[in-house]
């Protein structure tokens, strides 16, 4: 498996753990620090993300970034909850851009998901260690749907249930009484006995003066009293009446702006600029600016920098990639799955054996474009230097890493860099720190100022720019025995990335092999939404659909029938297809598709209904999703992200391709890479599943990777064309001469 840099670091952190506890033992507590540097007059830090202040409000420090998700509700809620803290007294705050805020949870979630164990010996010193691994990979990130099943149950929880303890205890101290004989609700700690109470506020400094509890007691869910509603949204309000902050918005007093132009081909060079005394002659601009592969103009607006930078010329070098297509890349991606070298992923039995003995076999290749993320705020990164030191505005899902970035790219060190952290406007992988190129050329442009600069690059420069959701290429072989069993599965793909399992599969088959195959590429790749689950699933589900097809078996059961040991995949499948009337026919000129996947610990089932139009487009009517998430923290808030993962994939899906023309990039906007609108989005019916004692699964990603399959699936059944390659606004689809409609073969 490619080791990839988040891997490397856990795994380096882990096997360095004895020096990193003894690192901890020696410092300060984080909750002493946090009230050293972080307090107010009277605030009092009870872990470093709880401040609780004299009149009884309680702050929750959320290292998350709100990027629509609603993390600023969920986070707050799960600590409040633990603390019986009284919601109305409840405020939120983001994380300060500081190390003494870095994510150590994330640090565990992740280890934990990759399949690394911390040694008994470091068990003592795992917080310790997971802060300094935090601390060294600038750890506050914000993706693989890792908010709430990781954050929030590892450490929000914990965090109010500890300082509920500390509380506690302070009060028993001071009555002189038995902890246990002590109640807390609603912000208020009272002894039943001698009849005292006291608030929040008025026993803080003197509950931070213990040590959390390492291990404090949590909830059990039939004790929650704010997890499971759907409170109000902290974030919505400010939406609403205008008056929220973006990374676009921020205004420091003296800014001037600057738009981009970066060399076409990635990889290319700035040879010369023509027009430049031209250009300096307009007016409101200050400065053209010459960066080693693009051209800046800054001026006193952006419409001025932007119609200046029309008027340069810039000559760029050529690179080995100018002739280079998408039709070569997949060209090549044949080729090296023909006869590349072959990386085992996944090796069960004998497939090779088992296909070779196969009463029959099944054959299908699939392949995916690159896509693009399409943010709707543009990118965009303001940075000022003063004084020797650095001050960034911008929306990011990683601000200690966007602080590194600046760091290194200035020259400075990180603690001369301040990262003020806005809301953001979409970011689905493209606001990580290794998916930012806005961010260096905003701090190259800047160093040139003594006042603020904002680089704002325009819809086409993001398109033709961007980190993409890698094209992928992927062959399948399967296998069936006399009597209709499948027996073997063979996949190979182009490409192994994360998360690692995104290509194998739930169901029960005897003998699978599953190979990939590298074939690099000069075009920049980053995570997207779902990241490698996104093609995967369109992949894998697409060919189970094939298979069930074949045997002219009901696509549900034969799903079914090799799920036996996975109680929870039959359910959600179950679920959905009778909520969305699998067993009866649709209407006429209609037809229905499953598709079933797990990922980010949840597991979705997603049933399509599709018609034509008189032109032989693609209608999607209605989605009906099932997904397990374990337990659910905030039903509206997961209902919304659950649709929303739908509808990001479905873009994708009917009309998402970046193209590769002469090595560059031919989208540039929306009208070469439309977005769904409001009026052909489907009616979308999400059922919120919830299994006792399983982990907390993730929900902002997870909806997206089936639809695609469950809507080609249906196409099958009201056409008989199988789709194998997307995105679907190239297939003109006819219904067979029969209308056929429905479910089965």
């Amino acid at each position: 498996m490619k080791l990839n840099r988040r891997r490397f670091l856990l795994g380096t952190a882990l096997a360095g753990g004895a020096l990193l506890v003894g690192y901890a033992a020696s410092r300060p507590s984080r909750q002493s620090l946090a009230n050293e540097h972080h307090a107010a007059q009277g605030q009092t830090f009870l872990t470093t993300w709880l401040r609780i202040d004299p009149d009884n409000q309680v702050t929750v420090i959320v290292p998350h970034s709100e990027m629509g998700q609603g993390v600023l509700t969920s986070l707050p809620m799960m600590a409040a909850d633990e603390l019986d803290a009284d919601w109305d007294l409840v405020r939120v705050e983001q994380a300060p851009v500081d190390d003494l805020f870095a994510n150590g949870v994330l640090i565990k979630g992740f280890a934990a998901s990759m399949g690394f164990t911390v040694p008994a010996l470091l068990d003592r010193g795992m917080d310790a260690l997971t802060l300094k691994a935090a601390e060294i990979m600038n750890m506050q990130i914000t993706g693989g749907s890792s908010s709430v099943r990781f954050t929030g149950e590892m450490g929000m929880r914990a965090a109010g249930a500890a300082a509920r303890q500390m509380l506690v205890r302070a009060a028993a101290e001071q009555w002189q009484v038995r902890e246990d004989e002590i109640q807390v609700a609603n912000s208020v700690i009272s002894h039943p006995g001698s009849n005292r109470t006291a608030t929040f506020g008025e026993m803080a400094a003197l509950a931070a003066t213990y040590e959390p509890p390492r291990s404090p007691v949590l909830k059990r869910p039939e004790q929650f009293t704010l997890m499971g509603r759907s409170l109000p949204r902290v974030d919505i309000p400010a939406k609403v009446d205008g008056s929220a902050q973006f990374g676009i918005d921020a205004r420091p007093e003296g800014m001037l702006y600057a738009a981009v132009t970066t060399a076409p081909v990635f990889g290319g060079q700035l040879e010369r600029v023509d027009n430049v005394d031209a250009v300096m002659q307009r007016r409101g601009v200050v400065r053209v600016i010459e960066l080693e592969d693009a051209v800046a103009v800054v001026a006193d607006n952006y419409w001025r920098a932007s119609e200046a930078l029309k008027q340069l010329a810039p000559h760029f070098s050529s690179t080995e990639h100018d002739q280079r297509s998408s039709a070569d890349i997949f060209a090549e991606y044949d080729a090296a799955l023909e006869s590349g070298e072959h990386n085992k992923d996944v090796a069960v039995g004998d497939a090779s054996g088992a296909l070779q003995s196969a009463a029959s076999v099944v054959d299908a290749s699939y392949r995916v474009p690159y896509l693009a993320h399409a943010a709707m705020e543009p990118m965009n990164c303001t940075v000022h230097f003063a004084n020797g030191r650095c001050e960034v505005w911008t929306g990011t899902q990683d601000n200690l890493g966007i602080r590194g970035q600046v760091a290194k790219a200035a020259g400075l060190d990180e603690t001369e860099v301040t990262v003020h952290p806005f809301y953001l406007g979409g970011g689905f992988g493209r606001r990580l720190p290794t998916s930012t190129n806005t961010i260096i050329q905003a701090t190259q442009i800047a160093r040139h100022f003594d006042v603020p600069v904002q680089t704002l690059w325009s819809r086409e420069e993001d398109t033709r720019h961007d980190y993409y959701r890698p094209a992928v290429a992927s062959r399948f072989r399967a296998g069936f025995d006399s009597d209709g069993n499948l027996i073997a599965w063979e996949n190979a793909y182009i490409g192994k990335n994360e998360p690692a399992e995104a290509a194998h599969i739930a169901y029960q088959i005897p003998n699978q092999k599953i190979d990939y195959v590298e074939s690099p590429t000069h075009v920049p790749f980053g995570a997207w939404r779902s990241v490698a689950h996104s093609q995967h699933t369109f992949f894998l589900e697409s060919f189970t659909d094939e298979l069930a097809w074949q045997q002219q078996r009901d696509p549900l059961q034969f799903r079914l029938d090799y799920l036996s040991d996975k109680p929870r995949h039959q359910r959600v499948l179950r679920e959905a297809a009778s909520r969305a009337g699998w067993n009866t026919p649709p209407q006429a000129g209609r037809a229905r598709g499953i598709a079933l996947q797990e990922s980010f610990g949840s597991i979705v089932a997603e049933v399509a209904e599709v018609s034509l139009t008189e032109a032989g487009e693609v209608k999607v009517e209605k989605v009906v999703c099932a997904i397990d998430c374990g337990r659910v923290v905030h039903p509206d808030n997961a209902a919304s992200q659950v649709e929303s993962g739908i509808i990001y994939g479905l873009t994708a899906a009917l009309y998402g391709q970046i193209t590769i023309e002469e090595g560059k990039v031919k989208e540039s906007n929306f009208h070469d890479y439309p977005m769904l609108h409001l009026a052909q989005s489907p009616e979308i019916e999400v059922i919120i599943l919830e299994t006792e004692g399983a982990p907390v699964g993730g929900l902002g990603e997870p909806a997206t990777p089936p639809i695609a399959a469950a809507v080609t699936n249906a196409l099958y059944a009201l056409t008989g064309q199988r789709v194998r390659e997307l995105p679907l606004r190239h297939y003109q689809f006819l219904p067979t001469p029969e209308e056929r409609g429905g479910n089965r073969a």
